[in-house]
């Protein structure tokens, strides 16, 4: 079994809209994903949650749309994780692969409700 520390409960939302650049597999960016992406997450602390979602609204979305909730502890925190060698390497990969074409932030407005 591998510990995981625990973390500090999210106080800070970030939402990404993205979009594929032409010409990219939709499968490619999902693995990168999978395989980078998410496995990068321990190493940036401010990140309590991170989540990437397909597009599956038709009338809502062209094809390689994609959004992704990034949960962390403070907006400063994680401007402190995007300092990081971790982070900029994320940030060279993913642009070569598709871009953020909105973003909204936000507060959470109390504790908020998970399932448990």
């Amino acid at each position: 079994m591998t510990y995981t520390p625990a973390r500090a409960a999210a106080s800070a939302v970030i939402v990404h809209r993205i979009r594929l650049h032409d010409g990219v597999d939709p499968e490619r960016f999902e693995t990168w994903v999978r395989d980078v992406d998410y496995a990068t997450c321990p190493r940036l602390p401010a990140v309590v949650s991170f989540a990437v979602q397909r597009v599956t609204d038709a009338e809502a979305a062209a094809s390689g749309e994609y959004f992704e909730i990034i949960e962390v502890t403070s907006r400063a925190d994680f401007e402190r994780d995007m300092r990081s060698e971790p982070f900029h390497r994320l940030v060279r990969d993913f642009d070569k692969i598709a871009a953020v074409v909105a973003e909204l932030t936000g507060d959470r407005v109390g504790s908020g409700y998970r399932a448990r």
